[in-house]
């Protein structure tokens, strides 16, 4: 199983970028796909997961983060808005077995990361 994250850039605060994970040796549709995010001298945090009908996303990012998946291109999508300073991290998808798992214990399979710079 591989996962190709991009996406990432320079964005300035209140500006938009949407992340794109695309898998191959497993169906998105099928797992849980996850988004979290590391930030320099930082542990590696949840943002969104989307497993089956199902979405959630982390307190931080609510009302400005929306994952969604197109299975026809097996790829899953983190868009975001509104975007803010402490929104800088290196982007991590994942997938692990089914359901809402905000754990990185509950992932299997990583991307290899991109990152996402907002700064004015």
């Amino acid at each position: 199983v591989q996962l190709q994250a991009s996406g990432g850039g320079l964005v300035q605060p209140g500006g938009s970028l949407r992340l794109s994970c695309t898998a191959s040796g497993r169906l998105v549709n099928n797992y849980a796909m996850g988004w979290f995010r590391q930030a320099p001298g930082k542990e590696r945090e949840f943002v969104a997961v989307i497993s089956g009908a199902n979405r959630y996303h982390a307190d931080s990012v609510k009302g400005r983060f929306s994952c969604s998946r197109d299975n026809a291109k097996n790829t899953v999508y983190l868009q975001m808005n509104s975007l803010k300073t402490e929104d800088t991290a290196v982007y991590f998808c994942a997938s692990g077995r089914r359901g809402i798992v905000m754990f990185t214990t509950d992932y299997e399979y990583w991307g290899q990361g991109t990152l996402v710079t907002v700064s004015s």
